[in-house]
């Protein structure tokens, strides 16, 4: 499928940031209504790519239906006109014949809109289908082109929550709006056979369903303000229903008797949010209610002025019939129409969520022209007074930071949480990208490079690394997923990160899903996870590994293990490592030292022990601790 470029259509109102959004939810005028349905193009050309043949065969299909009531009353006036006419002169067999063929007709007229209706729900179930598939794999490729920054912004999830929301459900809004062409076309039928009797009737019908309509329309834009300025505490009560009925959460929760805060808390929340939407409901109601009893005094003025006709002669029985049947269902149609009018008006502002989040560009991507990948590296990685600070952040995670990553070099990483090691990883596989300075590679900046050529190039296994729930030969293979098939090069990297003894354990070998999610899978305990995520490692072939606290969970002797494979591993590349063990982080030809976001020494463990700087006393402090 083509991409479609989404151009969002509503106006300031519908474009600003959500805080301020929000706030204008309940100002939205007839006139941001109307142009809320400027987005309707860019959704029904999606809807056109997901299938055109169903979306076409929906569309003919409703034409059709649209015809068929007008022509159903009709024939129901010449059924009712011919029975008068035989019961008055006594209708000779040919006269019969012609009564039968019409309820014949009317018949098969039903037969025909009883099978269209089926046809349309079935075509309207597997567009919807189809729609919400294509929708939730763009709305993924989306996401896997936007930068991690942005995926560490509230106001982002914001966004990609109610995005979310609209990749299924969204052929509501298709068969609301082929429903109402379905309707419109109807209803033309319908009003020209009453403004051949009178063409007044035509307006007392407009009398009759606008107040419902305007009571309607008013409380869906209340209904609307409410459900969008609660986005953030809805994803809270998603968040709390997980961490309170959870495999992953259960233990903690248990320990340290979390259900009754977290109980409390959601109720709290979800009774708030009852109470304002039970407010809106029982004012909707009552209105609706009054309203209503308006519009249905009009019809029935009308409906007395057709009685009376009939009563003297004016019409026959049959004009009755089809006066009464069309006004009835033309009054029904445009009370549809317009209530509907205005609840697809608040769909295609809902749509807006879904063309927002597309809207999103990445800021870290690829040049036009970029550099190849160096292979091999010849002068390595050099950072160049490099900053930078997260988003909403005052203090930089890294300042005037300037070093070379040598080809080949192991450099470690050694500094307190929060002194920005795990951030200058992120900068050297360009997660993000410096606020200050630069980084080169091979003496061109990294940003001249091709971005996927260049992670492809750099393998990193964070501290946080997933517990795919997923076979344990996929969580392997997520190194380099293309590889996913070659079992030898599965089997290898498992043998050379140790996962192989925690896999010849499972029931199911590689083939073994891993994680209670679902149904036969096999939890492993903190050190046999981080053994099969350091198999990543192993299944790429990079040319920069970096591990963030790769050993963490495992034992003296497995990190001892662990570290001599990985140095037959990285044997002429580079790898970067960060750990809080020094007996770890002694194995690197250089330790660079970070503090505050700076970097206060560089060198070997010895020439640094001989510095007697902070490396020496935070070694010196370790040490203490395994006397």
């Amino acid at each position: 499928m083509t991409p479609t470029t989404i151009r969002p259509q509503v106006p300031p109102s519908g474009a600003v940031p959500t805080e301020k959004k929000d706030a204008l939810s309940d100002q939205l005028s007839w006139r941001d209504r109307f142009a809320a349905l400027g987005n309707l193009p860019a959704f029904f050309r999606l809807v056109w790519e997901t299938s055109p043949p169903l979306f076409v065969g929906d569309a003919l299909l409703r034409l059709v239906q649209a015809a068929i009531p007008a022509a159903s009353l009709y024939i129901g006036k010449l059924i009712i006109d011919q029975v008068v006419s035989l019961t008055k002169a006594g209708g000779s067999t040919t006269d019969t014949m012609l009564l039968w063929q019409l309820v014949a007709a009317e018949f098969g007229l039903a037969i025909l809109s009883t099978a269209i209706g089926r046809a349309i729900s079935l075509m309207d179930g597997l567009l919807g289908d189809k729609f919400a598939n294509a929708t939730s794999i763009r709305l993924m490729e989306h996401a896997a082109e936007l930068d991690l920054e942005q995926f560490e912004d509230a106001t982002f999830y914001d966004k990609l929550e109610r995005a979310r929301r609209q990749t299924s459900g969204r052929t509501v809004l298709l068969t609301g709006v082929f429903g109402q062409v379905q309707q419109l076309i109807s209803v033309g039928f319908l009003a020209a056979g009453l403004a051949v009797y009178n063409p007044w009737l035509l307006l007392l019908i407009a009398v009759a369903v606008t107040p419902s309509f305007i009571g309607d329309n008013y409380f869906n834009k209340k209904s609307y303000s409410l459900s969008r300025s609660w986005t953030p505490e809805r994803r809270e009560l998603d968040y709390l229903r997980y961490v309170g009925a959870s495999d992953e959460t259960a233990k903690e929760v248990k320990i340290f008797g979390l259900s009754g805060f977290l109980i409390d808390r959601f109720r709290v929340l979800s009774n708030e949010y009852l109470g304002k939407n039970q407010a809106i409901a029982m004012s909707r109601a009552a209105w609706g209610t009054l309203l209503t009893v308006l519009g249905t005094a009009g019809y029935y003025g009308a409906y007395v002025w057709i009685v009376q006709r009939a009563v003297t002669g004016q019409i026959s029985l049959g004009d009755l019939t089809f006066l009464a049947g069309s006004f009835r269902q033309v009054r029904g149609s445009l009370e549809g129409i317009l209530l509907q009018f205005s609840s697809l008006t608040q769909e295609a502002i809902y749509l807006q969520d879904l063309f927002d989040y597309f809207a999103i560009k990445p800021l870290i991507h690829s040049p036009k022209t970029p550099l190849p990948f160096p292979r091999p590296v010849r002068e390595g990685f050099t950072f160049e007074n490099v900053g930078f600070k997260y988003t909403n952040s005052e203090r930089w995670a890294l300042r005037g930071l300037s070093f070379t990553l040598k080809p080949g070099e192991k450099l470690a990483l050694v500094g307190e949480n929060g002194a920005g090691k795990t951030t200058l990883v992120k900068l050297l596989a360009r997660l993000y990208d410096p606020a200050e300075g630069r980084i080169l590679l091979d003496g061109h900046d990294i940003r001249n490079y091709n971005l996927d050529d260049l992670r492809r190039n750099i393998g990193v296994i964070f501290q946080d690394y997933i517990r795919f729930k997923m076979s344990a030969g996929t969580n392997i293979a997520v190194g380099d997923i293309d590889e996913r098939t070659n079992q030898p090069r599965i089997e290898n990297s498992a043998q050379r990160s140790l996962a192989d003894s925690v896999i010849a354990k499972l029931p199911d070998g590689y083939q073994q899903q891993l994680g209670k999610s679902f149904n036969k899978g096999v939890e492993l305990s903190g050190g046999e996870w981080q053994k099969v995520a350091l198999g990543r490692a192993y299944m790429r072939d990079a040319q920069l590994i970096i591990l963030d606290e790769p050993t963490a969970a495992l034992d003296a002797r497995a990190e001892y293990e662990v570290f001599q494979r990985f140095n037959a591993l990285t044997e002429g590349k580079s790898s970067v490592i960060i750990s809080h063990r020094f007996s770890t982080v002694r194995m690197a030809n250089r330790i660079l030292v970070l503090e505050g976001g700076r970097l206060v020494e560089i060198g070997s463990h010895e020439e640094l022990l001989a510095q007697n700087g902070r490396y020496a006393e935070l070694f010196a402090l370790q040490a203490r601790g395994y006397q």
